[in-house]
């Protein structure tokens, strides 16, 4: 079928033209020579389909995070420091109660699985993971405030900044703990029950593999949330460096109360694990000493047992 335009009038005069609308005639006739073919129409490209219902979903519910203020980041700091610290002070205040009452020992190891050492240090080995549980949110809290870990000075351990300094951390701590048990030797030697050492006891040899992730876990943990976090949002909330070291160090050793009367020991290294952060500004170095403090500890009492 013919396009739409003007055509000799197959009904009329052979001069005359009628306009074919590409379907039918039509009544518009013409004795002027051929028109002009009508202009076709412009060129529309096609369309794309619509996005998908759950895309202009996705894209509708943006969250644009606001500017944190005073007041909620001192709420995300307790409900932070809440969430590390209640789990471990309850647990700590158990087990020295069980240990005063005479109900129960504390040891390094405990025994989950009666008689298979191998199936007990894996068992152990997962639950113990627990402790670092609240780290990863540390984390993210921080890093959405911009303190990521290159501001935290978070990454792989250097020789000369992190392991070396952190070598001289732990022999300054140990340092000080000589200092504080020859002091105090009367009252840790004391037979009672408000001293609560923690044995290894009797363990295989290959324990040792329990005793560094113990170790690692340990460190990570408690130096993201009382160094990396927490004197950090102190910081940000305007307490003095003074201020946040005392309330950390009260924080530290709370956990550590089923040490009974030997909880003091501990007051060294958490001074100077959090005086290196506060002063330099890079956690991998506390991190790195406390691994090493404890691992050194462990690994001799297990080789010892």
């Amino acid at each position: 079928m013919p396009s739409a335009g003007w055509y000799a009038d197959p009904s009329s005069a052979p001069a005359t033209y009628r306009y074919w609308d590409g379907t039918a005639w039509t009544e518009h006739t013409s004795a002027a020579g051929p028109w002009p073919q009508a202009p076709a129409p412009p060129h529309v490209p096609a369309q794309a389909p619509p996005p998908p219902e759950y895309f202009l979903r996705q894209q509708v519910t943006k969250v644009e995070l606001p500017e944190p203020t005073q007041r909620s980041l001192r709420w995300e700091t307790v409900f932070v420091m809440v969430a590390f610290l209640v789990p471990g002070v309850t647990s700590a205040i158990v087990l020295f109660a069980q240990h005063v009452s005479g109900v129960g020992t504390v040891t390094r190891f405990p025994v989950l699985i009666e008689g298979h050492p191998l199936e007990n240090m894996i068992i152990g080995m997962i639950a113990y993971l627990a402790i670092a549980s609240v780290a990863p949110l540390a984390l993210l809290l921080l890093s959405r405030t911009g303190q990521g870990p290159k501001f935290l000075g978070l990454g792989w351990p250097g020789l000369r900044s992190d392991i070396g300094p952190a070598i001289g951390l732990i022999a300054a701590s140990w340092g000080c703990e000589l200092a504080l048990l020859f002091v105090l030797e009367p009252v840790l030697t004391a037979r009672t029950r408000f001293n609560a050492p923690t044995p290894v006891g009797t363990v295989p040899h290959y324990y040792v593999i329990w005793g560094l992730m113990i170790s690692a876990t340990t460190a990570f943990a408690e130096e993201v949330l009382m160094n990396g976090y927490l004197m950090t949002r102190l910081s940000q909330l305007g307490w003095t460096p003074k201020a946040a070291l005392i309330l950390g160090m009260v924080l530290r050793t709370s956990y550590h109360v089923y040490y009974g009367i030997g909880f003091v020991a501990t007051i060294p290294i958490a001074y100077f694990l959090t005086r290196s952060f506060q002063k330099r500004g890079r956690l991998t170095r506390p991190i790195v000493a406390h691994f090493l403090y404890d691992a050194i500890l462990i690994t001799i009492a297990v080789l010892t047992s």
